[in-house]
């Protein structure tokens, strides 16, 4: 399957991708994530759109932006148009597709889930509509065992056999057994690949699941991008957020990239309930994932318990309360300036503790006034207080309605956009 080229993707390609042409050096000054939702909160105040920046008589427009990202900088980065041709050729003599955030086609799990950490690009190769049919995940390990694998491939095998899409990452171990478990019963898969997608879509074992629309490879990074940690840590995200429930057959302790998704999965985002592996030879990470929320693996015999199961897990978490999730970038920043030793940019490990009795929503207002009440010694944006928290606009602008009531910070006069200062200096600057 292949689809066109929109003008908007292809405007979101020159400003955010690498555009690699093999596995060469990769082009510098690209959008960051965070610029990139800058970027476009911009434009659609302006009311205008991505393709608008590579249209004719887009000067004005490139201008306007050029302001907060730079002219030069986005000049150059616009101007790669002779680049993209050469990687869309490559592409498209793969049989891999590229969609952005501004198409009609982009799932809507990921951006109902995700919001603004939703990929602003997706490179795959397969038919699109697995990615709105939810499934199990399947995460774990790269290193197991044959014994752990064949467990592995009889959990893919119950997801075919209770109609259900088997969804994971293209690595080797775990997500792989999963997967080729799934295909192998005739069922359905979505590999979400941090790598070498462009290799994937090319082997040998992939075609005839691909030509049969049972399987998608998706990627949010270059298809001839290498192997990252970084990347293959920030995927987990996505394998979560296209499900509707997850199992962890085997973690660490508290490192590696299944440990750091599911932990992410089980204490910020909450998309899907999280079923754990466990048992005698479970292992110590899983034993942990469990204390921290995770759901004990019913060990189900065919696709009826499976779906079964999986159906009750979902009721179950539906029925709780939600809530209010606090981002990593949050508690990243909550350790910064301790004192008048550290400077912008180092931090140590501390932490606020919870007031007594508070709701979790106004615990983490009180995170959030602390932050800011530190970080807004030098004036800020509203946009880069969103970038800061991590949060949406919607968000963003209520808190800073409170803290305005309350005294805690004040607008700067005459200051176009509007910026925010604290209006208490620690005592670190006397």
């Amino acid at each position: 399957m292949t689809t066109s080229l929109t003008s908007n993707t292809q405007a979101i390609l020159l400003l955010t991708a690498p555009l690699i042409a093999g596995r060469g050096e990769t082009s510098r000054g690209l959008f960051s994530l965070g610029e990139y939702n800058r970027l476009a909160r911009l434009l659609r105040e302006k009311q205008k759109q991505p393709a608008d920046l590579i249209d004719a008589g887009s000067s004005e427009l490139i201008s306007g932006c050029a302001r907060q990202f730079g002219n030069e900088r986005m000049e150059a980065l616009l101007g790669r148009g002779f680049l993209l041709s050469q990687a869309v050729e490559r592409w498209q003599a793969r049989s891999i597709w590229v969609i952005s955030r501004a198409d009609p086609s982009y799932p809507k799990r990921l951006k109902n889930r995700l919001k603004e950490d939703a990929p602003p690009l997706l490179y795959g190769c397969g038919d699109l509509t697995l990615l709105e049919k939810g499934g199990l995940a399947v995460v774990g390990s790269r290193h197991v065992d044959e014994e752990l694998i064949s467990y592995t491939e009889g959990i893919g095998k119950l997801a075919a056999k209770s109609h259900r899409a088997l969804v994971s990452g293209g690595a080797k171990g775990i997500d792989r057994a999963a997967i080729n478990g799934a295909l192998q019963a005739g069922g359905e898969a979505v590999a979400v690949m941090a790598d070498s997608l462009e290799r994937a879509a090319l082997a040998h074992e992939n075609r005839e699941p691909l030509v049969h629309h049972r399987l998608i490879l998706v990627s949010p990074y270059d298809p001839a991008a290498g192997f990252n940690v970084g990347n293959a840590m920030q995927r987990n995200k996505l394998i979560y957020a296209l499900a509707d429930a997850a199992l962890v057959v085997t973690s660490d302790f508290e490192k590696g990239g299944t440990w750091t998704g599911a932990i992410e999965q089980l204490e910020r985002f909450r998309f899907v309930p999280v079923f754990v592996r466990n048992g005698p030879n479970a292992g110590r990470g899983n034993s942990a994932l469990i204390h921290h929320g995770g759901l004990p693996w019913p060990n189900p015999q065919s696709g009826p318990e499976l779906a079964d199961a999986l159906a009750s897990a979902s009721k179950s978490v539906a029925a709780e309360p939600k809530q209010e999730a606090l981002s990593f970038t949050l508690r990243e920043q909550v350790s910064l300036y301790p004192d008048s030793a550290k400077s912008p940019g180092h931090s140590v490990e501390t932490d606020i503790p919870p007031a007594a009795g508070l709701s979790p929503g106004e615990e983490l207002f009180n995170v959030v006034r602390e932050i800011l009440r530190r970080q807004l010694v030098d004036s800020q944006t509203e946009a880069e207080i969103m970038d800061l928290l991590g949060v949406t606009k919607a968000q963003a602008k209520e808190w800073l309605a409170r803290l305005l009531k309350e005294g805690a910070i004040e607008k700067v006069k005459k200051s176009k956009p509007v910026r925010y200062r604290a209006t208490i200096v620690s005592e670190r600057l006397l």
